[in-house]
């Protein structure tokens, strides 16, 4: 019965096209491995201006406080505690956003493209087991409110170098963040008790 339904909808070209139309989405993905690709070169430029620059290089300094946006008063001929933390969570701002590709990348296509049959796979995550849609707009979500709450700590510690207007605002977008969360995962929380219920 199964084989008789699938060469039906074989059968016919319309349904068959569309539904291979979902590969379009494969140029996407490969755009998003290109963009983790400059993360992560990225990444190693920084932290290299950073061990350079704690073993005295004052180019590597100058490189890391205009890439962090710091500014001070007095000159600035060595690291100093606030250059070291900034830069530490730029880099930890770069991991995250890394890891809110990979998230995209993956469970993307795993959900919307085709299955990468990761099955008994030692490395497969483990939220990949049972990704879908909504599973995967939590992971987001909530992973771009720890992206929101490094740059809001990058803010509130070089808050000198920033209007408040800035500040203000910033972290009225970040509330807007958590409040967007927790109405997804509010949502999604009813939508699979409703299913749940409806399966007794």
């Amino acid at each position: 019965m199964l084989s008789t339904t699938r060469s039906s909808a074989a059968s016919r070209p319309l349904p068959s096209m569309i539904f291979a139309s979902r590969w379009l989405q494969l140029p996407l993905y490969l755009g998003l491995i290109a963009a983790q690709a400059v993360y992560v070169f990225h990444f190693w430029v920084e932290l290299i201006h950073l061990l350079e620059a704690a073993l005295g290089d004052e180019q590597a300094l100058q490189a890391l406080v205009t890439s962090i946006g710091y500014k001070t008063d007095a000159p600035l001929t060595s690291l100093n505690e606030t250059v070291i933390m900034l830069v530490v969570l730029a880099l930890i701002d770069v991991v995250m956003i890394s890891n809110l590709l990979i998230m995209v990348i993956v469970g993307g296509y795993e959900t919307f493209v085709s299955r990468l049959h990761l099955e008994g796979h030692p490395d497969q995550p483990e939220w990949l087991s049972h990704v879908n849609a909504s599973v995967l707009k939590v992971k987001l979500s909530t992973a771009i409110i720890g992206i929101s709450s490094i740059h809001l700590l990058k803010t509130f510690i070089n808050a000198a170098n920033y209007d408040e207007k800035v500040l203000m605002w910033q972290s009225i977008i970040h509330i807007a963040f958590l409040l967007s969360a927790l109405a997804i995962a509010l949502t999604d929380r009813l939508l699979s008790h409703n299913h749940g219920g409806n399966a007794h």
